[in-house]
């Protein structure tokens, strides 16, 4: 292969003028230097990670990686030129060129091989389907098109970059140009920086999800009882919740499911409110005290237990948090919600997650000051519940863990961000000797962490005191071990003893594995519950140890991770 046009003799750029016969209507050659690290990305790309990858998505990984190698190499081999000045001869450049194809494609091959056998080890764990023989045909294909259009689009920039500049060189001197061009890539530059590109392309992302949001999922219907929110008596309209809001009213077991379950106990209704982003405030805070008012006018405070549910970005509740608990204590319980955000929960915890916070701390103070306020012979058990997201926001309404114990009667939050600060502070202080990814803390007194929550929650053998606060988080899980510092530090749950659904062969390499578990966290939820971001039945196990009713048992237990289990089947 040749060098590139612009990777040619040095000082030659873009825009120089090229010989009579160049064919102007052919692609540019690709640079020597560029593609040998592109090919060193891509063996990158297919090494192994948290989560199996489809074709499809394999392929976008590799294609992004293979642009980015390019451009690294493209770059270093410009600058190389700079210092040397000077050309290697013909016959050693055809030696070096063959000696990288070979190595290329034996090195490509190996690789292949590579991957074929962790992606069959890890869907060997998670029991999730063979990754298909013509997999690796549509991985190239996505890959190779994916690289091609990325490094053509660098190259059309460029070249509009090149041709204003010779616009404005033909007005001004050449110095004075570059100064210009310079000026106009600085005022792009903060422009992105202090935000405001940023709100503007957020503010168009925003319009087009908050038409999604006026959507209805199959099945969900309007309530008619008073005990749901944008039903008969309700402080909200049934288009004012937003579509995960009308889901979160809409579903839930009947009073006939919970009678059967509790062995044909008469059961009552649950009480599920909720404020969407339309409920009638006109900020998340009066939102807040409108789900909290909703609550209160539902009659939510002379139940058993309350639940306030912080949400993920477009307002979505896991039905397993919920559900439980009304299984458990028969229906005699009341869940609150609230929307905050219209963009999906890695947009929002992207580009806002200030409003996350705003709104976890401001629905559990304003369902507190309610709660607070009732004689404490006759006050309802009071719990928080998140998933994710929400869980980021859930943590907001409290300073520590003290504060926890001080103000609840129970929290449980699956899946937590590594952004979570109570979770950054106890996993950051666990008890020597416990791995990161199941730490222990303070010898479990309150807080204790489950991956599999039945063996892990009566870890360690000491007391639990009431109340109790529960993390649950997979090993695999990509959305908890995402951080900025696995740019240049190797984290601990790759230092320390792996997980149970951790390859022993995935290992920690700069930059690399940032990208990797980036990329891991699109296809997070894609795998069977107990791995990745997948948590359904381990919640009946969480709940049971924070708060079971009086009489549960065991066999009550794995009831419901019976019906945990169906219900995520059918959902």
């Amino acid at each position: 292969m040749t060098d590139d046009v612009i990777d040619s003799a040095p000082g030659r750029d873009i825009g120089a003028a090229r010989p009579p016969g160049h064919r102007r209507w052919l692609p540019d050659r690709y640079a020597f230097g560029g593609l040998v690290i592109a090919v060193l990305f891509v063996w990158l790309s297919l090494t192994p990670t948290l989560l199996p990858r489809g074709p499809f998505f394999q392929g976008l990984v590799t294609g992004v990686s293979a642009a980015i190698g390019y451009t690294v190499g493209f770059l270093g081999s410009k600058f190389v030129r700079y210092l040397v000045q000077r050309e290697a001869s013909d016959r050693v450049k055809t030696m070096v060129r063959r000696t990288a194809a070979v190595i290329g494609l034996v090195g490509t091959a190996v690789m292949l091989v590579w991957f074929g056998n962790w992606q069959d080890q890890l869907r060997e764990i998670m029991s999730a389907a063979p990754f298909p023989w013509w997999g690796y045909l549509v991985m190239g294909i996505v890959a190779l098109l994916v690289y091609v259009g990325l490094v053509a689009t660098a190259r059309v920039l460029l070249r509009a970059v090149r041709w204003v500049e010779r616009k404005i060189s033909r007005v001004v001197p050449r110095r004075i140009s570059a100064t210009v061009i310079g000026v106009i890539v600085v005022a792009l530059v903060f422009a992105l920086v202090n935000g405001a590109a940023v709100r503007a392309i957020m503010s168009g992302l925003n319009t087009s999800f908050a038409a999604v949001n006026q959507e209805t999922k199959a099945g969900d219907e309007p309530p008619t009882s008073p005990l749901r929110s944008g039903g008969p008596e309700s402080l909200v309209t049934w288009d004012s919740l937003g579509r995960q809001g009308r889901s979160f009213i809409s579903r839930g077991p009947s009073v006939e499911d919970l009678s059967a379950f509790n062995g044909g106990r008469a059961a009552v209704e649950p009480i599920r409110t909720y404020a969407g982003l339309a409920s009638g405030g006109d900020s998340i805070r009066e939102n807040a005290q409108v789900a909290a008012d909703e609550l209160e006018r539902a009659g939510g405070f002379d139940r058993a237990v309350v639940g306030v549910a912080t949400t993920t970005g477009t307002g979505w509740i896991n039905e397993s948090l919920v559900s439980s608990l009304e299984y458990m204590y028969n229906g005699d319980t009341a869940m609150v919600g609230l929307q905050y955000s219209y963009l999906p929960s890695w947009l929002s915890f992207l580009v806002d997650k200030e409003r996350a916070h705003q709104a976890g701390e401001t629905l559990f103070d304003a369902v507190y000051d309610k709660w607070k306020k009732l004689p404490p012979e006759s006050r309802p058990k009071l719990v928080v519940m998140g998933e994710s997201l929400g869980s980021f926001g859930g943590e907001s309404a409290f300073g520590n863990v003290d504060d926890v114990e001080a103000r609840t009667d129970g929290v449980l939050f699956t899946g937590p961000p590594n952004a979570n600060e109570i979770w950054t502070d106890v996993t950051t202080n666990r008890d020597p000797g416990s791995p990161e990814w199941l730490p222990v803390y303070e010898q479990g007194e309150t807080v204790r962490f489950g991956a599999r929550a039945a063996e892990d929650l009566p870890r360690p053998d000491a007391p639990w005191g009431r109340p109790r606060m529960v993390y649950l988080q997979h090993p695999s899980d990509p959305i908890v071990w995402w951080s900025p510092e696995l740019l240049l530090r190797e984290p601990d749950w790759l230092k320390e003893e792996r997980g149970y659904d951790v390859l022993d062969s995935t290992q920690w390499f700069p930059f690399v594995t940032f990208f990797q578990v980036a990329a891991d966290m699109a296809v997070s939820t894609g795998v069977p519950d107990g791995h990745g971001h997948s948590y359904v039945v381990d919640i009946a196990d969480a709940w049971s140890a924070i708060l079971p009713p009086d009489g549960w048992t065991s066999a009550d237990n794995e009831r419901l991770r019976t019906e945990l289990a169906e219900m995520g089947a059918d959902g």
